[in-house]
């Protein structure tokens, strides 16, 4: 019987970068092989959204946590837009990444089904620092400048490729 206490020790996840200038996708390449430890075979095409540069996605197994690496990885390079989602998992939540030139890394924990969650404490931090804060604290909370940032990106990825890159775990 399988302990009740038990976490998940590897999960699933996409990394999608959504534009990059050419000169930086090696680059990206050699991130993603330093955080899961596979080279990946990413099939780099143009991105309309942002002529001159390029978008890749890959689908990724590794150790949880490996999301919030790969994010860390990534961010070193200003220039990038990209999102990394790490799946849910037995007694771990699930979390999404996005970045955008301007605004940052953004970070929000994910149900199943990919909703963005919100905690007790979060919220009634929110709630005490008043009504009139509350609308704006909300909208950063729930990444709301980031996908919209990123919504243009997003749907010029039709007829990509997805590639699976794997870790050992365990």
């Amino acid at each position: 019987m399988r302990n009740l206490n038990q976490f998940a020790e590897a999960t699933t996840g996409v990394v999608y970068v959504h534009s990059s200038p050419a000169a930086l996708c090696p680059h990206i390449e050699w991130a993603l092989t330093g955080v899961l430890g596979s080279a990946p075979d990413l099939e780099w095409s143009a991105q309309p959204a942002a002529p001159g540069s390029l978008r890749a996605e890959i689908e990724w197994v590794g150790p949880v946590g490996s999301g919030a690496r790969l994010a860390g990885a990534l961010r070193e390079w200003s220039l990038l837009r990209f999102e990394i989602t790490e799946d849910a998992s037995d007694g771990v939540d699930g979390e999404r990444f996005s970045h955008v030139p301007g605004l940052g890394l953004w970070r929000g924990s994910t149900s199943a089904n990919g909703d963005v969650v919100l905690g007790e404490q979060r919220l009634r931090a929110m709630l005490a620092a008043g009504a009139e804060s509350l609308a704006s604290e909300l909208e950063t909370a729930l990444g709301t400048a980031w996908d919209d940032a990123l919504e243009g990106f997003r749907g010029c990825g039709d007829g990509g490729h997805i590639t699976l890159l794997g870790r050992d775990v365990g």
